[in-house]
């Protein structure tokens, strides 16, 4: 009980002085505001939608107007509410196909990097593989095979995805294992694994906490772009399905700007704020770049 406490104070001081650090990048804040505003966003969804997203409920490609400030889609549909509806979607494919990525970079890193030798070697060997791949393509194999909708899509994401972290991961172990505090804990008995998650795992996980940032751009980009080619569930508003819609119905070339160009907005937004966010991370988490 007494070692929980601990920790829990320890914890609880190390994320007062992050807080502090962070605070003060301007950047950082509203990067970080622009986060906070579309999960509110997402989480308010079905209280702040004006109309139900999946219903007609005026006439086709409506101009904005006040009673649909967004206009309409190719089916009369409020595009406002479609929107706010995908923002739900597209943050759920970006966080959980991210955090599965990652999840899955990082233990293959940080095995690698810990035990070297053949394991190593298979692993790194492995991950090269994926590198060489073009990403897209591969995930569009993925998803032909898996078939059309969201979880095929996080899948497809997640399996595809995984190489950079590993590669950061596996770098930052190759330094931690030769450091003094590593050979203590040998020297007092400690097995390989407990080393790993309890002196490893905390030093390698901020830098990849930064990373993930990325992982959550390239995840929402990913996603936006196989919907938008036909690879999405045609039943989830996501932005990239309104894309896609709007891309079928001919939006841009008879000029129904306004079911092209807030979905759009939207993906650039989300993800310029994970950017800046991860820039701001990367000066709090490295003292270098914090000094300057």
């Amino acid at each position: 009980m007494k070692g929980l406490k601990l920790r829990l104070r320890v914890l609880r001081r190390r994320v007062s002085n992050f807080w502090r650090i962070y605070r003060t990048s301007k950047l950082g804040l509203a990067g970080l505001a622009i986060i906070l505003g579309y999960v509110a966003l997402a989480v308010m969804a079905p209280y702040i939608t004006p109309y139900d997203p999946f219903e007609s409920v005026a006439l086709p490609f409506e101009e904005p107007s006040p009673q649909h400030p967004l206009g309409t889609d190719h089916l009369g549909r409020d595009l406002l509410s479609e929107l706010i509806y995908g923002t739900r979607v597209s943050l759920m494919i970006g966080l959980t196909a991210s955090f599965i990525s990652v999840m899955i970079g990082t233990t293959v890193g940080l095995i690698a990097g810990f035990f070297g030798g053949k394991v190593d070697t298979v692993l790194m060997r492995l991950t090269d593989t994926f590198i060489q791949m073009p990403q897209l393509p591969l995930m569009l194999i993925f998803v032909s095979i898996l078939g059309k909708g969201i979880l095929n899509i996080v899948l497809a994401i997640s399996v595809v995805a995984w190489t950079a972290s590993a590669r950061i991961a596996r770098s930052l172990t190759l330094s931690l294992k030769e450091r003094p505090f590593v050979e203590a804990a040998r020297a007092v008995g400690a097995g390989s694994f407990q080393i790993l998650w309890r002196h490893i795992v905390p030093n390698v996980f901020p830098v990849i906490f930064a990373y993930a940032n990325i992982a959550v751009v390239d995840a929402i980009l990913s996603e936006s772009f196989l919907s938008f080619i036909g690879f999405g569930d045609p039943r989830t508003p996501s932005w990239g399905m309104i894309l896609y819609f709007a891309s079928r119905s001919g939006a841009m070339s008879n000029g129904f700007w306004w079911f092209v160009i807030p979905p759009g907005l939207m993906i650039m937004t989300l993800a310029l704020g994970f950017a800046i966010t991860n820039y701001s991370l990367d000066q709090v988490l490295n003292p270098r770049l914090r000094r300057r």
